[in-house]
């Protein structure tokens, strides 16, 4: 039984390493299972773009039954201020991988244009992420962790393009877009942001007076790392409930629900089922997301919102 123990931590702390490695390395923009939901995360045009006050808290687990499994947590606002054609938000994010951490805070504006029967956004993206790595965590006895722990504050600038009408949408980002750090003999620091960019788009189909049908997808672009795809498809029932799968390349098939509670405010539960190799050590990942929507006019809100 003790071999086994030790087997069991010996493959725990593989895995933790390669998949530290990769995530620290090659993708530290945050991972959301429901980012069609919010994509402010995404992409900085995206702010204003529900017609009144939006506020959502999103929670991610990842990976449960992993030892220091990523957790985030983010929550933002954003709200349009019509008469200027403009929107403006911002986001508080916190996230943790091991033994590294990053909390963020962001504020975005975008400029709208009535064309072609929707609204083109464009937005900026400005504010700082603080990023530390505490290898004291690892062992409080070993001498050889006590030192050089990593605490570091980087710019966050982001750009965004975000093309929208009531049935259809197209994004292009990038919400990390500078390198915070020079390499030097070609060593890159372990806390320099790296570039990522986004393309996001869906379309909502009416079958029937009950039923809709939403595909959408997402394409991931990260310098030192494979091209991610996220396709997805949502069914909407009566425009109170909302049910769908998601298949990211490389990673997890995802299943989806969503609940429209009031008008005003929407429930989303996501479940991630593992297909890389971690599978072996995890129950998969979970992911809850709540949106409240406040009126800032006498016009009514739009309900319910497909993206």
């Amino acid at each position: 039984m003790k071999r086994m123990n030790l087997l069991q931590k010996a493959l725990l702390t593989v895995f933790v390493v390669l998949a530290f490695t990769f995530k620290v390395n090659a993708q530290q923009q945050s991972l959301f299972s429901q980012y069609m939901n919010n994509m402010l995360t995404i992409n900085p045009a995206y702010v204003g773009s529900q017609k009144a006050l939006s506020l959502t808290a999103v929670a991610r687990e990842q990976w449960i039954g992993l030892d220091g499994a990523p957790s985030t947590q983010t929550f933002s606002a954003h709200l349009p201020i019509e008469r200027k054609n403009i929107g403006v938000g911002m986001m508080l994010t916190n996230d943790r991988i091991g033994v590294t951490k990053q909390n963020g805070v962001a504020f975005s504006y975008a400029y709208k244009i009535k064309m072609l029967g929707g609204e083109l956004s464009m937005g900026i993206k400005g504010g700082f992420i603080n990023y530390s790595i505490i290898y004291s965590d690892i062992s409080e006895t070993d001498p050889s962790f006590q030192e050089g722990n990593v605490s570091e504050v980087h710019p966050d600038i982001g750009l965004g393009l975000y093309f929208n009408t009531n049935k259809f949408y197209l994004g292009l980002s990038a919400p990390q877009i500078t390198l915070s750090e020079k390499e030097t003999n070609d060593i890159r620091p372990e806390s320099a942001l790296i570039p990522h960019y986004f393309i996001q788009g869906g379309y909502v189909f009416d079958i029937n007076p009950d039923l809709k049908l939403k595909p959408s997808f997402m394409t991931k672009i990260v310098e030192g790392a494979p091209i991610e795809v996220d396709i997805n498809a949502n069914v909407y029932l009566r425009d109170l409930v909302g049910l769908g799968v998601s298949w990211r390349s490389m990673d997890a098939v995802v299943l989806l629900g969503q609940v429209q509670i009031t008008n005003r405010l929407q429930f989303g539960y996501a479940y991630d089922i593992t297909t890389t190799d971690v599978r072996q050590v995890s129950a998969g990942s979970h992911e809850i997301f709540l949106n409240y929507r406040i009126p800032i006019s006498k016009s009514k809100i739009i309900t319910p919102r497909y993206f």
